[in-house]
């Protein structure tokens, strides 16, 4: 047994080929999180209202983009947020449970053939198709499709020579024999790898080649269910309570469906082979046969048991779903037994970057977007209350901008920094340009903030030195932060419709604000040479109409950074 191990050959192919699965499977999944785009994100949070909808949602997600651990990772950064509750979160990670399943039915498909020819595709149209990005995205999900299938051949290769070793065949014998021994092999194995889908591509693997009886690959299959829950709760470290609690629930529904499931071992397999074509154990016993069959199958492989297993995956997904999504209550109570306290009230933190989505770029990026458009409301919210403030003087409005200004420093350091790691990441060259646009746009939006708070406290010092402006100065700057109000909220509705049509109207805004700041200096130093203003306020005056300007300016270069010129 030792020595078919130790081959040269087994071991460089093995490696070799789980090595190609799971970089197509990286590929595929990022390719279609690229053309799925911030939509994946954006049905996330608005289509979970109640557990069902959120269930249907975590399906469809994770359907598109390949990859349950995305999903529930994203879902466990909502709930951290507290853009989404502990009931609509266990619907959504019960969906994806379901959605992952899906990788498993395709690789069963007898179509490894058609491997080569996608590697083919795939890289001419992620070469040559460079100008239509669309197109691009397409070849890397075909690229990585036919990457899986192409490493899914080699380990199926690699497993022949084992047919021959009865140690091998007494030890896979054994899994079958103890079904408990079976799951831990499964669970711990995944926990390894980190890939529930290379654990289910390796069953398959070895239960085709016929080193795995249907019993022994159920069990690895159940083992596997519990050990991709790892990932869940990993992402939750250093979360809130809900967030580790979301994590916890996916690891209970999922070793406790294992449980019943085992108690009922023998049923559930009638059910599979009631629905299944084919004996799942039937194994080919010439090559003639094997050929009859065709889809390059070879003696002694069993040419029915991968749909038995990726139905036995999915089938016991759905179960799992049905049985507790009635009981969703009753299992957020139970993991907040098990998980007690209250998470402290803080007055600061981010809504939607979750630095544990990085290894998924386009996700990140969306995650980016909605941070800068969240800052982008922030400093509208403090020109608005500022302008108030200078109107009504009432004090009580400086706390609520002094909270705010804080707000905006802090996300401006904390988006930049999660750019940076971004940025790190294999990105690809346009989204290299997106980040960088990014980045300039929340240093020019802290600084709107910065000169907020300028603003807010020459109106301060006019106050308290009991200095009036004349009915003219009060008019003017009405009217120069009103045009850099309407510019911002403008340009802000423009980021969030991701509108780069704008600059037109944008150089429109930029050049009114301007000439209103030289109008109305030039005015105010004409009312200095005829004495009808002071030199103290119309200091203030000045240093005033220059921050409205001022504020247009950063406004205009974050329309810069929204068209893609800076």
């Amino acid at each position: 047994m030792l020595s078919v191990l130790l081959d040269e050959t087994l071991i460089f192919m093995l490696l070799g080929g789980l090595g190609l699965f799971l970089y197509g499977m990286k590929i595929m999944s990022e390719g279609l999180q690229k053309i799925a785009g911030d939509r994946m994100r954006q049905i996330l949070a608005a289509l979970t209202n109640n557990r069902f909808m959120g269930t249907l949602v975590g399906i469809g997600v994770t359907t598109i983009i390949q990859s349950s651990s995305a999903t529930t990772v994203m879902v466990v950064g909502f709930v951290n947020a507290g853009l989404m509750n502990l009931m609509q979160a266990i619907g959504v990670v019960l969906g994806a449970n379901i959605g992952t399943t899906v990788t498993a039915q395709i690789i069963a498909f007898k179509i490894t053939k058609y491997a080569l020819p996608a590697i083919g595709i795939g890289v001419f149209l992620k070469l040559f198709c460079r100008k239509k990005r669309e197109w691009g995205y397409f070849g890397e999900v075909i690229l990585g499709f036919g990457l899986l299938f192409f490493g899914l051949t080699i380990m199926r290769e690699a497993f022949d020579p084992l047919r021959a070793s009865e140690e091998f065949r007494t030890f896979f014998l054994l899994i079958g024999d103890n079904l408990l021994l079976g799951v831990l092999i499964g669970a711990i194995m995944t926990v390894i790898v980190q890939s529930s889908t290379a654990i289910i591509a390796i069953t398959l693997a070895l239960a085709s080649s016929g080193l795995l009886t249907f019993e022994a690959s159920v069990a690895l299959i159940l083992g596997e269910n519990i050990g991709t829950t790892v990932t869940a709760n990993l992402a939750a470290m250093g979360t809130n309570l809900a967030a580790r609690r979301t994590a916890l629930a996916h690891f209970l529904f999922n070793a406790i469906g294992v449980t019943y499931m085992l108690l009922l071992f023998p049923f559930f397999l009638q059910i599979i082979s009631a629905i299944t074509p084919g004996d799942a154990d039937f194994v080919l016993q010439t090559q003639a046969q094997a050929d009859a069959f065709g889809a390059g199958l070879k003696e002694g492989e069993k040419p029915y048991i991968a749909r038995h297993i990726a139905n036995t995956h999915t089938l016991f997904n759905i179960i799992n779903t049905l049985i507790f999504l009635p009981l969703v209550g009753i299992l957020a109570k139970l993991t907040t037994i098990m998980i007690r306290g209250e998470d402290a009230v803080q007055d600061f933190h981010l809504k939607h970057i979750d630095t544990r989505v990085l290894n998924s770029p386009p996700i990140a990026l969306g995650q980016a977007r909605a941070e800068t458009r969240r800052m982008g409301l922030i400093c509208r919210e403090m020109v608005e209350e500022t302008m108030a403030y200078l109107h009504d003087n009432d004090k009580k409005r400086l706390e609520t901008l002094e909270k705010k200004e804080e707000t905006v420093d802090l996300l401006q350091k904390e988006v930049t920094n999660f750019l940076v790691a971004l940025s790190q990441q294999s990105v690809s060259s346009q989204m290299h340009k997106e980040i960088a646009s990014l980045m300039h746009m929340v240093n020019d939006l802290e600084r709107i903030g910065d000169y907020c708070e300028k603003i807010w406290l020459l109106g301060q010092r006019k106050q308290e030195q009991k200095i009036i402006f004349s009915g003219t100065a009060d008019q003017e700057v009405a009217d120069i932060a009103q045009k850099a109000r309407d510019f911002l909220a403008f340009i802000i509705d423009a980021v969030e419709r991701e509108d780069t049509s704008v600059m037109e109207k944008a150089e429109f805004f930029e050049k009114s604000i301007n000439q209103a700041e030289e109008v109305y200096r030039n005015g105010h130093i004409s009312r200095l040479n005829t004495g009808e203003c002071a030199v103290l306020p119309g200091l203030i005056f000045i240093d005033i109409l220059h921050s409205f300007e001022k504020i247009g300016d950063h406004t205009f270069n974050v329309t810069k950074a929204l068209v893609g010129r800076k």
